[in-house]
Order: C-alpha cells, then sequence, then structure tokens
C-alpha cells in the first residue's frame, strides 16, 4: 500500500509538469484569454488595461522570425527572441521601461504567480502566461513558427523562476497614455 502512494504521488508530479507528454493547459485563476483560429489572443472582459495592452501587443508581433537579440536595441524589430518578447508585451503595459533578458527576469516584480500574469524565467529563457494563454517563442504546437506566439497548452516549469509584474492593476499602458 505504501509503495502504491509512493507511485500515485510521483506520477501525480510527473503529470503536474507535463514530464509524460501529457498536455497541461496553460491555466489561470481568472477569466481565461480566447485563442482564436488565426493565432491571435483575446482579453476577457474583466482584464485589467494593462491585461488587455499585453495581448494586443503580443498580437503585433506573434510569428515574427526568432532573432537572437531580438527586441532589445528596438522596441519595434524585425524579430524577437525569448526575453525582446516578453519585454516587449511588459513595455506595452507600462510596466517595463527597458529590456531585459532571461536572468533580469529572474529578478524581476516579485515571486509568485500573479493572478493575471506569471513570468518563468532562468539563465536560458523566459516565458509568460497572460490571462491563461502562454506567450512563448518555443515549445509550441502551432505548425512550424519560429519566434513568439501563443498557446494555450502549458510546458514543463522545472528549473525556471516564478515571478509576476508588480502595479498591474496601478499602471497606465502606453496605448492609453498616447490618446488625447
Amino acid at each position: 500500500m505504501r509503495r502504491q502512494g509512493k507511485l500515485f504521488t510521483v506520477l501525480t508530479a510527473l503529470l503536474a509538469c507535463g514530464a509524460l507528454g501529457v498536455a497541461v493547459p496553460a491555466s489561470a485563476a481568472v477569466p481565461q484569454a480566447r485563442l482564436l483560429p488565426d493565432g491571435r489572443a483575446v482579453a476577457p472582459p474583466s482584464a485589467p488595461p494593462a491585461v488587455e495592452a499585453m495581448i494586443e501587443a503580443a498580437n503585433r508581433i506573434r510569428h515574427r522570425p526568432y532573432v537572437w537579440g531580438g527586441g532589445h536595441r528596438n522596441w519595434n524589430s524585425r524579430g524577437y527572441d525569448c526575453s525582446g518578447s516578453v519585454s516587449y508585451v511588459m513595455h506595452a503595459a507600462g510596466l517595463l521601461e527597458s529590456p531585459l533578458d532571461s536572468t533580469g527576469f529572474m529578478r524581476w516584480g516579485s515571486g509568485g504567480a500573479g493572478s493575471w500574469v506569471r513570468i518563468y524565467a532562468n539563465r536560458e529563457h523566459v516565458f509568460a502566461v497572460i490571462a491563461g494563454l502562454r506567450w512563448d517563442t518555443s515549445y509550441s504546437e502551432d505548425g512550424d513558427r519560429t519566434g513568439p506566439g501563443w498557446s494555450e497548452q502549458m510546458r514543463p516549469t522545472g528549473g525556471f523562476r516564478l515571478r509576476h509584474p508588480l502595479g498591474i492593476f496601478q499602471v497606465t499602458p502606453l496605448a492609453s497614455r498616447h490618446q488625447g
């Protein structure tokens, strides 16, 4: 009986990490964004303006090619790497002044999961879950694309630090700052 309990615990942990190849949804404790057939995301009606701005910004650069260092010299780039694409959407939300690399995101914001946004960062990669959709440059299931895109499925998170932005309800997204 004790051995069965250990086996159950191990299998449960492997499933939670996605290690058995079972698709685990990238979910949120808030209303979930929708993924349209063309690959664009739509924010839920109750999303704060910063989250709407993140999703709109991500849709603008989704499926641009993966370019190492892309998005670090200029916000508008021909292509983006992982940290450039996460930096781009955080900047559009008014949460980031200048781009960070993945190690910068390991210390950015606050530790743990946020309700609307989660950042997963390690020394080599960073991705975000925004309103329950994963924003990432790799580990995708939507064909042969490179570069940033949305996914409804979560990827394994072992070795990543979990962070979240601070002030998501207090910031004014960039698009709102430039309107009349």
